[in-house]
């Protein structure tokens, strides 16, 4: 029968039966490792777990990045990856930049929520993160779903609750803005979830640490995964990297050179578009700071 892998380590995991049952599941090495949202098919392999037979082919992949900025898999099929910033430890200049990129480059949905909307930027905060925030209403115009919410006060999360209905999901951002509250709110139910899991497994507090999907009252799943980019962001190639900024596409292909990056050569189609207002500047020193970075 078909299931969901809601959680994976080793060579064994938890699934979700189509009736809503978690059950212990042992991995076939000869298939190979499922992750987080994988779709399997599973047999009996004995009176207390199942097993792997099959991966459904996935339509994505999520990673994670270690300190050497190596790309490492830790679920898949997902819907939508939810980038959360707040005014409250303020982004850094380019950084949801780099989340943007790093969603593109894995074929999924980027979502942008500005939480802790109850707090104002304190006057002594960096120009260039307070700024950050100022160009949500610019996000919006480029098509990116911008999802305002608040832990405390209006306008709750009632924006966010509705995005998530049926669909797939995960929360990135840096420490301090707020994920682990979002995710206490969305999941009323957590601990029960959880512990439902740890039955399953017996393996007790090895919850606290791994990747883990949930099912979310309204109807789809939301991934836990601690620390998930806590190395930040893995290497991107220059395709990737153009392909991040989305208002580029109209130009792509009409620079003189084939090569193009973009940056100091001249006809370049996309640096015209920039200094015409066609692409925001802003944007585009952005895409040059992280070409550079990038190396």
């Amino acid at each position: 029968m078909e299931a969901i892998v809601l959680v994976s380590y080793g060579g064994q995991g938890v699934v979700l039966l189509p009736g809503g049952e978690r059950r212990r599941c042992k991995f076939r090495r000869n298939v190979g490792r499922p992750y987080c949202g994988d779709r399997v098919l599973v047999n009996r392999a004995d009176d207390e777990s199942l097993v792997v037979d099959t991966i459904i082919p996935r339509r994505n992949f999520f990673v994670r990045a270690d300190e050497r900025q190596r790309q490492h898999t830790i679920a898949a099929n997902l819907d939508q990856v939810l980038i959360v910033i707040a005014a409250k430890p303020l982004p850094s200049r380019d950084l949801v930049e780099r989340y943007l990129l790093a969603v593109h480059s894995l074929g999924i949905e980027p979502v942008i929520v500005l939480n802790k909307t109850d707090l104002e930027v304190a006057n002594n905060e960096t120009a260039a993160g307070a700024e950050v925030l100022s160009h949500m209403p610019e996000y919006e115009d480029l098509g990116y779903t911008v999802i305002r919410t608040s832990c405390k006060t209006e306008p709750g999360i009632a924006g966010l609750a509705e995005i998530l209905k049926n669909r797939t999901s995960i929360l990135v951002g840096q420490s301090g803005v707020g994920k682990s509250s979002l995710i206490n709110q969305l999941l009323p139910d957590m601990q029960i979830q959880t512990g439902a899991l740890s039955t399953s497994t017996g393996k007790g507090t090895h919850t606290t640490t791994s990747t883990i999907m949930y099912e979310l009252t309204g109807g789809g799943y939301l991934i836990d995964s601690p620390g998930v980019w806590e190395y930040g962001i893995w290497t991107l190639d220059r395709e990737e990297l153009t392909a991040g900024f989305i208002e580029f596409a109209p130009y792509i292909g009409q620079c003189r050179f084939n090569n193009c990056v973009h940056a100091t050569e001249p006809n370049c189609a996309i640096k015209q578009a920039a200094a015409e207002g066609r692409i925001r500047n802003w944007r585009y020193q952005s895409y040059l700071r992280l070409l550079k970075q990038n190396g």
